[in-house]
């Protein structure tokens, strides 16, 4: 029997064969290797979505070599309309249905579908004989009856000197003065008849009743026409000038009622006090004027009915177009003005704010918080964080943060190349961000 010599304790397997063990170290050093890897790929992952620290940021970190180039405005003060939007309707001042007063036949139409007329223009001709006959029929009845009148006074005359000598009776004289009466009453009968005859013969010549726009003829030349078709002959609509119907909420009767009454003042020169939309709500159409109110709240809505005249020069209004309307209720003086692109809204300090960009005198910005007052336009008041004669970004502002330095337009370029701190001052500072790094720009989420 032949015993093996090891130098393991009872229990324990030998160690491997030297061979074998060398097999075995380039695996592990290879897996500790990917481990190493993945670890540093994990972390720079998680400093992509998370961020890092403003140390690490800006270790070693420059800018790109120039400023962002912006375009600005300057806050300036004046008056800002307060204005009430409401929805309306264009109504003309005046539909009117042209009808023929009298039967006839319709000779000769006048107009043109379509056709701008005055007022007393030709429009349609209704066959006049029948009229003219009736009224030279009465014209010959008043004839008649004026001669029968003068022979009937002749003899009243003769009667009253006869009775005067007592040669006839006194009931002689009174008979005839009954026949006198009876035919001056004949006779002004006769004359209201040739009247009405004139007015019947003018009925057949129809004429525009107001100044507007034809539209549609209801009849064609050659029909009977009568006064009891409801279509008429033709709608005849104003347009110049017309009206719109709008609705208000009653809480804002007192700024009209007082905006009214400044209307009536000469010297006050303020904005138009009604300004007419399109459907869209983007295309403006017309400037006008409040002209009245109704005398009542409709109950139903809690509104009340104004009505605004527009001189619709142009042709713009049209009858029964749907209208936005705002309406001026009052003029805020004095106040401080910038453009609405001005205005940016996020949490650049880590609470959520309102605020502009302010450009310094070393040509950096610097943000600040804004109140925002009433908005007109493309124009907003602000109410506090702002004076007169400030500079704020109007553009490019969406790629800035605080202390960034900026170019201005019609300025030379900026090609420092240093880090600057949050402030602005201080370039080359520790924990400053130089212009153009990564990252979600102050006041606006990442993307």
């Amino acid at each position: 029997m032949t015993l093996e010599y090891t130098d393991s304790p009872p229990g324990v397997p030998p160690p491997p064969e030297p061979s074998s063990w060398s097999a075995r170290r380039p695996r592990r050093s290879w897996v500790i290797a990917a481990l190493v890897i993945l670890v540093v790929v994990i972390g720079v992952v998680w400093a992509i979505r998370h961020g890092t620290s403003p140390q690490v940021a800006n270790a070693g970190r420059f800018t790109p070599t120039t400023a962002l180039a912006v375009a600005v405005a300057t806050a300036t003060t004046g008056d800002i309309p307060v204005r009430i939007p409401a929805l309306g309707a264009i109504t003309p001042l005046a539909t009117v249905t042209v009808k023929t007063q009298i039967s006839g036949q319709l000779q000769q139409i006048a107009f043109k579908e379509g056709q701008m007329v005055h007022e007393g223009d030709f429009l349609a001709q209704i066959d006049p004989r029948p009229y003219q006959a009736a009224l030279e029929q009465a014209e010959g009845n008043l004839r008649r009856d004026k001669a029968l009148q003068a022979n009937s006074v002749v003899d009243l005359k003769r009667y009253q000197d006869l009775v005067a000598e007592d040669s006839i009776a006194t009931q002689t004289l009174d008979t005839q003065k009954s026949l006198v009466a009876q035919q001056e009453g004949t006779v002004a009968s006769d004359e209201a008849a040739v009247d009405m005859a004139k007015v019947n013969l003018a009925y057949t010549h129809i004429v525009s009743p107001v100044t507007g726009r034809v539209g549609l003829r209801q009849v064609d030349q050659g029909n009977q026409v009568t006064p009891s078709d409801p279509n008429g002959i033709v709608v005849v609509t104003q347009l110049q000038p017309i009206s719109a119907v709008f609705a208000v909420p009653e809480d804002n009767i007192p700024a009209v009622m007082k905006r009214l009454k400044e209307d009536a003042d000469p010297k006050i020169a303020d904005p138009p006090d009604v300004t007419a939309y399109d459907r869209s709500n983007t295309t403006k159409l017309a400037d006008g004027k409040l002209l009245t109110a109704d005398n009542q709240i409709d109950v139903t809505t809690g509104t009340v009915k104004l009505r605004a005249l527009f001189d619709n020069k142009d042709g713009t209004l049209f009858p029964n177009q749907f209208v936005n309307i705002l309406l001026l209720a009052e003029v805020l003086r004095d106040q401080v003005i910038i453009p609405n692109a001005a205005v940016q809204h996020g949490a650049p300090n880590g609470v959520a704010s309102t605020f502009v960009y302010l450009v310094n005198a070393d040509s950096t910005v610097s943000v600040h918080p804004v109140t925002l007052g009433v908005a007109d336009g493309e124009r907003v008041a602000i109410v506090s964080g702002l004076s007169a004669g400030d500079v704020v970004v109007t553009e490019g502002g969406d790629r800035l943060r605080d202390g960034m330095p900026v170019t201005l337009p019609g300025a030379a370029p900026n090609t420092n190349i240093q880090q600057f701190g949050k402030s602005g001052k201080g370039f080359g500072k520790k924990g400053g961000r130089p212009p153009g790094a990564g990252g979600p720009p102050a006041g606006r989420p990442a993307q």
